[in-house]
């Protein structure tokens, strides 16, 4: 199958490079702050392993200085002249990304109508847009609307546009306890294959095990921002009875994570994520990784440090365990109807194990109240515990096939 390619174009600072990078799932371009951009000259992305099905030309970022957007704009049609001439793999456009900033909504039109002439000799090529920074959903659908209302304005371009697109290329941290969770990619993915001409668009099957494995790595960068938040809650010197005090964590987390898998826009999926949650709050999960925790001998540890730990715990175990339940729900190997499977999955994430993994982390961590420290011994003892479960399940089903 030969790849097809994505011009990616866009003002400096929109979050090009970082949607990149969100896209091939590796540090491939390099990204940084501030509204002058880091890319320099146009540079083509393809992966290392070959899974993503299309390659991504960055350009120049535009600049707001006349000089500096025309040399933005001269550098596309430069390099768009030369493809005309020469042959080559590299050298056609299947799809545009136009990138728009949606912390800056009131430059839409401006901007598209930049883009637009930078790009036009390009006619048919169908165009997604991508509103990076959609940190505000109550304003999505405001700004969708915004962006068709320009694009109906530039007459010769205006049907070029196939998809609009909200996305959070990574997870934006808004306070110890709030976040923006990453969302879009895995739609623009499946919009950009769909795009490509027939003999470069990815099977069916191909795809889905490429978006599969984004989406579990935007899950796990939620586990991290919820756990660091669960830290952060517990670290009370008063108890933590039964983990209630953590609801509004494990709700967002939980809800997180379904919509990157697009649980949350499937049939019956209140009362499937309402099992997880209940299981993390006042449920057995919760219960017995107080119990066990509290329960190691020979450790002298603060209150607020172990209550701290307890909570990291319970948090992580939920998200680790909502990932791999929203995982056989997308893949089609569980339904959203078997609720006892999902009470039954959580209480088996945290058994005897727990005792024998955790005292050697407590004992670490017995003179610290570093909350990042805490965060990361959390994460590698819920790794331990998961990562050796899911491979006695794996074992499990080797012997019943």
């Amino acid at each position: 199958m030969e790849k097809g390619n994505v011009l990616v174009i866009g003002n400096s600072g929109v979050g090009k490079s970082t949607l990149i990078n969100s896209v091939l799932g590796e540090e491939a371009a390099r990204t940084d702050w501030g509204t002058h951009g880091t890319t320099t000259r146009l540079e083509i992305y393809e992966s290392k392993d070959g899974q993503v099905p299309f390659r991504v030309i960055d350009t120049i970022g535009f600049e707001p200085n006349y000089l500096k957007e025309r040399r933005a704009i001269n550098a596309v049609k430069k390099w768009s002249r030369d493809c005309a001439k020469k042959g080559g793999e590299n050298n056609r456009i299947d799809v545009i990304w136009f990138c728009v900033d949606g912390t800056r909504s009131k430059l839409f039109p401006e901007d598209i109508r930049r883009m637009t002439r930078a790009v036009a000799m390009w006619k048919s090529v169908p165009v997604i847009t991508v509103i990076t920074k959609s940190y505000s959903v109550p304003d999505r659908e405001k700004n969708i609307e915004m962006v068709r209302t320009a694009f109906d304005r530039q007459k010769p371009f205006r049907d070029n546009l196939k998809e609009v697109i909200p996305v959070v290329a990574q997870i934006y941290t808004i306070n110890d306890n709030a976040y923006a969770a990453p969302e879009g990619i895995p739609q623009l993915i499946d919009a950009t294959n769909a795009l490509m001409p027939e003999g470069s668009r990815a099977s069916a099957h191909d795809l889905a095990q490429f978006v599969l494995g984004r989406k579990r790595v935007l899950a796990q960068s939620v586990v991290g921002a919820a756990t660091a938040g669960a830290v952060v809650v517990g670290a009370v010197p008063l108890p933590i009875p039964d983990g209630a005090i953590l609801t509004p964590t494990e709700i967002m987390e939980v809800n997180s994570l379904a919509r990157i898998y697009g649980i949350d826009r499937k049939d019956g999926s209140k009362r499937f994520l309402s099992s997880i949650i209940e299981a993390g709050t006042v449920g057995l999960v919760a219960k017995s990784i107080i119990a066990a925790l509290k329960a190691v001998p020979g450790i002298n540890i603060a209150a607020s440090v172990l209550n701290a730990i307890i909570a990291g715990v319970i948090v992580a175990v939920i998200g680790e365990s909502s990932i791999y339940a929203f995982e056989q729900v997308f893949l089609g190997k569980k339904s959203m109807e078997d609720t006892d499977w999902i009470k039954k999955l959580m209480d088996a994430r945290i058994s005897d194990s727990v005792l024998g993994k955790a005292k050697p982390i407590l004992e670490k961590l017995s003179g610290s109240s570093d909350k990042k420290e805490i965060q990361r011994a959390v994460l590698d003892l819920v790794q331990m515990i998961i990562g050796k479960q899911q491979g006695s399940e794996k074992i499990g089903q080797g012997k019943d096939q």
